[in-house]
């Protein structure tokens, strides 16, 4: 996470190293000390659709309902995972619309005129119009240890709480394969027709097989994970963010900030003036693709214009945020590939 949204989760304590309302009864959820087990194990497979419905989550709680939820709220972009495993959400937070009322990029291919967008920005989440909603349970990841749901405001997460159950999945600290393994379990327990999906995950190990072949064949080949903002770059490291994890995993060579350098970033990053933007030499820079963020066709800072891989040509986008189906990913490894494929050494 390259942006100023880890700044919020920093500033409020989330990553160490991310009026009463007639809310009726809460849904009862257990905790567990196995948080690795669960998906198709833990579910009854959704072998009778009409039949209760139980998941364990990554931070090791298991929800158990009469039923599989119908009514489900999820961040944005775990309801855009989820419909492209054919789940439909009724109400969505987080990046779902532009300033132009056109589909975030977090929001993939859902039409996001037929969800409730109850929040779009951080620390928006109207709970009046979640209860509304009548949730079954609200899905959302996490970026700590701690199982903080992404997006739920702290000042009203004990109100929301009391609305339904919670599912997180954890996209902290782990390879992006394990967070796609459990959102795949997920969409199988609530009724998803796997077999529809099967071809997409070929894809993505197709993919990954292409991007190891092309970070082998150019070792030398330095690349940077960025993200800007108006006053300040930031740098990435490969710890602790899924995709670059994986990436790294399969040989792509990364700059890597010291980690003195991203103590200010929480261990996720390291920021940098405009002027200083140059301290890394890259050959191919990766791009944050979140809304929150300057795309690089806006940035008009000089000393991005003179890095050697600008003026190459060799940046593509990176999303820090990964929709996390098959379907989304296989996207990320191949422009990665191509991008490393087609890259001069130029640092």
């Amino acid at each position: 996470m390259s942006n100023a949204r880890a700044n919020h989760l920093t500033r409020r304590g989330i990553i160490a190293a991310g009026g009463a309302l007639s809310l009726g009864a809460v849904l009862a959820a257990c905790g567990d000390d196995d948080p690795k087990s669960g998906g198709s194990k833990a579910t009854e497979s959704a072998a009778a659709k009409s039949g209760p419905w139980t998941f364990k989550d990554d931070r090791g709680t298991t929800v158990k309902l009469d039923k599989i939820p119908a009514n489900i709220v999820a961040f944005t972009g775990v309801a855009a995972a989820l419909h492209d495993y054919g789940i439909q959400v009724k109400g969505v937070f987080g990046p779902t619309r532009t300033t132009d009322g056109k589909a975030d990029v977090q929001a993939g291919d859902m039409d996001i005129t037929k969800v409730e967008v109850i929040g779009n920005v951080w620390d928006e989440f109207n709970v009046e119009k979640y209860a509304a909603l009548a949730p079954d349970v609200l899905i959302s990841t996490t970026f700590d240890n701690a199982g903080t749901l992404w997006y739920v405001p702290e000042a009203s997460k004990d109100k929301i709480a009391k609305l339904a159950p919670s599912v997180a999945v954890s996209v902290y600290d782990r390879q992006i394969t394990a967070p796609l393994e459990r959102m795949w379990e997920l969409a199988e327990s609530l009724g998803a027709d796997m077999a529809a999906a099967a071809d997409a995950k070929k894809r993505f190990e197709t993919a990954a097989t292409r991007l190891r072949a092309a970070a082998k064949a150019k070792p030398e080949i330095k690349v940077m994970a960025g993200s800007a903002s108006d006053q300040l770059f930031y740098v990435s490291g490969t710890n602790l963010s899924i995709d670059l994890e994986y990436f790294k995993a399969l040989g792509v060579n990364f700059i890597e900030p010291p980690e003195s350098a991203k103590a200010e970033g929480g261990g996720w990053y390291e920021s940098l003036s405009w002027e200083n933007v140059d301290k890394y030499k890259a050959d191919i820079i990766m791009m944050d693709d979140r809304s929150s963020t300057i795309q690089p066709a806006d940035i008009a800072k000089p000393t991005w214009k003179q890095l050697p891989a600008v003026k190459a040509g060799q940046v593509i986008s990176r999303s820090p945020e990964p929709i996390l189906s098959y379907d989304k990913c296989v996207p990320l490894l191949e422009n990665l590939a191509e991008a490393l494929e087609k890259a001069k050494k130029v640092a």
